[in-house]
């Protein structure tokens, strides 16, 4: 494969594993898997999730949303809260699929319910501890307000609860991880136990990747939401999600220049292409990628002391051990497993496979 400029290259095996893993999981917990496709934002990759048997799916917008219904994907979530501008857009998809929005103001839904055409499905948004956004479960009396709102409305129908427990991303061990995990899923079956009674029909949806790859039963909730997962990441290595083996991605980055005395190399692969999120890893060194020896194979990851360790818009910085320097030479292409393979794939736009093979990106 001939590579002159970064591009991500993806080991579509590794990806298919990592799917049947989840699609396994969620099977043996009797909950749907519904996977956010934030994280590809690939039509032809969400065409695996397809063969896996998936029919349901997340994405984080109402144009992504639109970029997968034309693919026939025709049950989809948009986990972000609903911006009534877009209706034109909203009634547009619900006219074609079954549309299921997440709302977290009831001003937002008022506006919105004025200009609906099309049947929707609301879940309330529940904060678990997370704190980025999200209705306190605690608060009854406004999650009432919400479901009256609802339910009230010719076009709105009340789905359930939805919640992502992402702060289960600043944990640093499988431990940790767990204990995020018992503590937001206890709150979201209690939450879920109050309103089942009186809304039969309610799901309780969660999802984030930390919590879903180290825990395998998910009994009690109605459906999981990972995303990451598919191509997982340093980020995710370091939290205790995955092994550096599983990281289903890699920029492929020339080398273009050398400094002896620095111990550093230069390659064309810097914030344009893995955006600039870094890690801080347990020995205390800030990174922003960690380097991967290629081969028609795929990538075999470096020892931490290979790393990325500055970019700046189109150059990344390697720091490599001293006597090993000699093992780099100019034209020469690394591979980087990001910090952070979400960014790095909506930063790059497509794929190549192992193969040779382009994919789409949204």
């Amino acid at each position: 494969m001939n590579i002159i400029r970064p591009t991500l290259l993806v080991d579509e095996l590794k990806c298919r594993t990592h799917i049947e893993r989840m699609n396994k999981i969620a099977v043996q917990s009797n909950v749907i898997f519904r996977p956010h496709f934030k994280t590809h934002q690939s039509q032809a990759i969400g065409s695996w999730f397809r063969d896996a048997g998936v029919t349901r799916i997340t994405t984080s917008s109402l144009v992504m949303a639109e970029y997968f219904a034309a693919d026939g994907w025709d049950d989809i979530t948009v986990a972000f809260p609903v911006n009534y501008l877009e209706y034109d857009l909203i009634n547009s998809l619900a006219a074609r699929i079954q549309l299921n929005l997440c709302t977290v103001s009831l001003a937002s839904l008022e506006k919105l319910a004025d200009r609906l055409k099309h049947k929707i499905h609301i879940f309330i948004e529940i904060d678990t501890g997370y704190g980025r956004t999200g209705i306190d479960p605690a608060d009854l009396d406004t999650i009432n307000q919400f479901i009256q709102f609802i339910e009230q409305e010719k076009y709105m129908s009340f789905a359930g609860f939805l919640s992502h427990a992402g702060h289960s991303y600043k944990c640093r061990s499988k431990a940790e991880i767990e204990k995020v995990h018992r503590a937001s899923f206890k709150s979201a079956i209690a939450l879920k136990e109050k309103f089942i009674h009186a809304h039969p029909t309610l799901a309780y949806s969660i999802g984030d990747t930390p919590t879903c790859s180290v825990v395998d039963n998910f009994s009690g909730v109605d459906e999981i939401r990972p995303g990451n997962f598919i191509f997982y990441d340093v980020t995710q290595n370091e939290i205790g999600s995955c092994s550096m083996d599983a990281i289903a991605v890699a920029l492929a980055c020339p080398v273009v220049a050398i400094h002896p005395l620095k111990n550093e190399i230069v390659i064309h692969g810097g914030a344009v292409h893995l955006s600039k999120d870094s890690v801080v890893l347990k020995n205390g060194i800030q990174i922003f990628g960690r380097v991967a020896t290629l081969s028609d194979r795929g990538w075999n990851p470096m020892p931490e002391s290979y790393h990325v360790k500055s970019i700046s818009q189109e150059h990344g910085i390697i720091s490599v051990p001293a006597e090993s320097l000699d093992q780099f030479k100019i034209g020469d292409r690394v591979g980087v497993l990001p910090v952070h393979s979400c960014l790095t794939a909506d930063c790059m736009g497509g794929y190549t496979t192992l193969q040779g093979e382009k994919l789409d990106h949204f």
